[in-house]
């Protein structure tokens, strides 16, 4: 009558998401674009593992997207420098990584991307935690250091 509990759920996770996306600061932005890539590379992960081949590519190609169209388009060249020009080489790389994983089925190159995210994930929230020389909290990282 009301159509399926679990389409219920997935409406009110829709929500929630967007919400939280309303709501976030540049820096939790960041952290959720990570998070969103290293749920897409476990899905990616265990659709590999269960021979689920379909799933396996579409998980994939989203953390591709999260990672291109999110990470990678969030750099600010021009005022990140060099760390910004880094980071870029860097997504490209694992971009590339996930497609060759697909290409070759192979789950050791996603933990690859998986082990790298997360390094980049701990590094921005350390940075987002740090306090200023000044005593003071540090207001939100630019974008470019992303």
């Amino acid at each position: 009558m009301f159509g399926s509990r679990q389409t219920g759920v997935h409406a009110y996770a829709k929500v929630g998401m967007e919400t939280g996306v309303l709501a976030a600061s540049p820096h939790k932005l960041i952290v959720m674009l990570f998070d969103g890539a290293m749920v897409a590379i476990n899905t990616a992960l265990v659709s590999m593992r269960n021979g689920n081949i379909g799933e396996k590519g579409k998980s994939i190609s989203k953390a591709i997207m999260i990672i291109d169209s999110g990470l990678r388009a969030a750099l600010d060249k021009k005022a990140g420098g060099e760390i910004a020009e880094g980071l870029d080489a860097l997504y490209e790389y694992m971009s590339a990584r996930l497609l060759a994983a697909n290409l070759q089925n192979d789950p050791a190159i996603l933990e690859e991307v998986q082990r790298l995210l997360t390094e980049l994930r701990d590094a921005w929230n350390a940075i987002g935690d740090a306090p200023a020389a000044t005593g003071r909290a540090t207001s939100t990282p630019t974008l470019a250091s992303a």
